[in-house]
């Protein structure tokens, strides 16, 4: 049996190419804007990356994606240089792409359970991503095809990610769909909470533009409770979808927690990173001293925007290693780059401070006993108090699920302990006709899961809504 050498087979290039990441604009230059860090790879690195996918029989890499994106394929056709049709195959499976893989931890997940990963760098997934998102918009490839009218409307409360996903595939299959929102700029938390250097603006108005040129509505300002009723949408669309964000910050409970100068990390970066007015404090970070609490990509983000608002020293305080760390290793590393201070195996006591913050009491931890999900827990160490200054403290640790409000005719929709809308398998709500994913039904959840889960329920509105213009044709 003939067998090529390993350095004339293809599946043996992973071990002849290293691993390389999308061009990164300098520190000096980032840190006093608030554009986008990375790059995108060129035409010969995109293709010599995807080169180093063996394209294995048992592809871990697709069951490390919540979407199930078909990676090998659409890395394979990269390989081979057939970008448009790579891009199509990605399309297929993922809505939202540009906006996905720019807030996608991918470290986490594809890119963690590729089989290469562990062995040398694992295949840059993320970056090839991006390319061909990217590549299909420049070269006028994205989808804006808009179907027959169906004589079917969808109404769609919500304009975030999920909001977004469900309107795109629901027009895609010829309903009209119009989209709620109550803020007065579609995107929900893409443009309410993600710094720019994420995520650009334009990225975000892009994709609306393109739903619009898919013949979307928005109209924006409409509070569903307020000054939108359900049963208005329920008799006026032949289905509803509800996707709206429900969130809010974990509170910080330690001593001192309601001092002037403690901030929750949402209003942190609302007030900084959107351009609506918003009635919030004032925050005046300059020549001032951040400390920010956790270890996600919101409190990455935090420190990042603390020290392009002037801060002169940005510290994360998390109680475990560095290792730990919830976030992306590119959102630390970013955040090592530009300059944060981190102290790890440190607990936050007590905010110091008579009226105002000055600083913050911490106590350094040790590892304990894994918990019951098998993560290491910590420990105080006992006497190892120390205290840091600050101005400001930024608690990141995350969010928690905000209840459907449940007044006027949302009062007939069935909720969980938590006030969270309850759905059947078929996402659809006790309410007939009435769909619902994403925060509302699961809580705070990542964004690729809202994503799957919208499209998802726009299937399930689509089977919905046949059978039951079948029913009435008989």
């Amino acid at each position: 049996m003939n067998m090529s050498a390993p350095e004339s087979n293809p599946k043996f290039a992973w071990r002849e190419l290293a691993q390389k990441g999308p061009p990164r604009r300098s520190v000096k230059e980032r840190v006093s804007d608030f554009l986008e860090v990375y790059g995108i790879y060129d035409e010969e690195t995109a293709r010599e990356q995807a080169s180093r996918c063996i394209q294995c029989p048992n592809p871990t890499c697709v069951q490390g994606c919540p979407l199930c994106n078909p990676i090998p394929q659409w890395m394979q056709l990269t390989a081979e240089g057939r970008f448009l049709e790579a891009a199509g195959v990605l399309g297929s499976t993922t809505n939202l792409a540009e906006i996905c893989t720019r807030c996608c931890p991918s470290d986490h997940l594809c890119e963690h359970q590729c089989i290469l990963d562990g062995i040398t760098e694992p295949v840059a997934i993320n970056a090839i991503e991006q390319f061909l998102v990217e590549y299909a918009f420049k070269h006028g490839q994205i989808n804006l095809a808009t179907p027959p009218p169906n004589g079917r409307k969808v109404a769609v409360v919500g304009s975030g990610p999920g909001g977004l996903a469900a309107a795109e595939e629901l027009a895609g299959k010829g309903y009209a769909v119009t989209i709620f929102d109550a803020g007065l700029l579609p995107g929900g938390l893409l443009v309410d909470g993600t710094p720019t250097f994420r995520v650009e603006r334009s990225i975000v108005q892009r994709r609306i533009d393109v739903l619009q040129k898919r013949g979307v509505k928005f109209q924006l300002g409409r509070k569903l409770g307020d000054n939108l009723a359900l049963s208005d949408l329920r008799s006026g669309f032949d289905a509803v979808y509800l996707g709206f964000d429900s969130r809010k910050s974990h509170p910080l409970q330690i001593p001192g927690a309601n001092l002037k100068g403690v901030v929750q990390a949402l209003p942190f970066l609302l007030q900084k990173t959107t351009p609506v007015s918003l009635d919030l404090p004032a925050i005046d970070l300059n020549g001032k001293r951040v400390v920010v609490i956790g270890a996600g990509d919101t409190a990455m983000d935090c420190l990042r925007a603390a020290l392009r608002w002037g801060a002169k020293e940005a510290t994360c305080v998390y109680r475990r290693e560095a290792t730990e760390m919830p976030c992306s290793k590119h959102s630390f590393q970013d955040a090592v780059d530009e300059g944060a201070r981190f102290e790890f195996r440190s607990a936050p006591v007590a905010i110091l401070g008579t009226g105002s913050v000055t600083g913050i009491k911490l106590l350094r931890t040790e590892p304990a006993a894994p918990e019951v999900d098998g993560r290491r827990s910590f420990q105080p160490v006992p006497g190892s108090e120390y205290d840091i200054e600050a101005d400001w403290i930024v608690p990141a640790l995350g969010f928690d699920p905000v209840p459907c409000p449940h007044h006027d005719d949302l009062s007939a929709l069935s909720t969980n302990a938590w006030g969270g809308i309850v759905v059947n398998s078929m996402m659809m709500s006790s309410i007939e006709g009435v769909f619902a994913s994403g925060d509302i039904v699961n809580g705070p959840a990542m964004l690729l899961n809202t994503v799957r889960d919208a499209r998802k329920a726009a299937q399930f509105i689509h089977s919905y809504l046949c059978a039951k213009k079948t029913a009435e044709a008989t």
